[in-house]
């Protein structure tokens, strides 16, 4: 059974209101701000240019299971202005049919990012170990980055091709453009 049509005016008191840095301090706030949340319609408003990957994961695991343990709760995400990397991570973790972006908001979606300087240095069998630690490391994020990436685009018309395709150069997505992808459910 399809949900509710969520009209504009019940976007106007997010119960959850987010801008900055997606962060620790951030995750403080959000949490202090959903446990405070109303039974019935939560609105998580969200303006940001990025931040930690993994901070947006637990964000999004916080979102999901809520959403699955409290069935009387709708949580719906409202993007404002910008949702740039780890806050379309974090959009990710909603339903599609609970994503919603205000007219002229960008979302943009890139590869995760490392900065690493191996040295190798030592007994032979310990070089092996150092590299092929930092490649499971790698292959561990690229697993991880792609976990979102399906999350992300599940019920629209974008494709994993379409992601890794456009994901190295930074993808942005303007509101209207994102619903017609089907990325998410309406503008407001």
């Amino acid at each position: 059974m399809r949900p509710e049509r969520l009209t504009p005016d019940r976007f106007r008191q997010p119960a959850i209101m987010l801008s900055g840095t997606v962060d620790y301090e951030m995750y403080g706030d959000f949490r202090r701000q959903l446990d405070a949340a109303p039974e019935g319609l939560v609105v998580v408003e969200l303006s940001t240019l990025g931040g930690d990957p993994e901070v947006a994961r637990m964000m999004g695991e916080d979102i999901r299971f809520h959403s699955d343990s409290e069935p009387a709760r709708r949580i719906a995400f409202l993007g404002k202005a910008a949702i740039y990397s780890a806050g379309t991570t974090f959009m990710s973790f909603f339903a599609r049919e609970n994503r919603f972006l205000t007219r002229g908001t960008r979302l943009m979606i890139h590869e995760r990012k490392m900065s690493s300087t191996l040295k190798v240095e030592g007994p032979l069998t310990t070089c092996v170990a150092t590299v092929k630690a930092l490649l499971n490391e790698i292959d561990e994020s690229i697993r991880i980055q792609n976990e979102g990436f399906e999350g992300l685009i599940q019920g629209s018309k974008v494709t994993m091709e379409d992601v890794l395709r456009r994901a190295p150069s930074n993808w942005y997505i303007e509101a209207q453009e994102a619903k017609e992808l089907g990325l998410i459910e309406d503008v407001i």
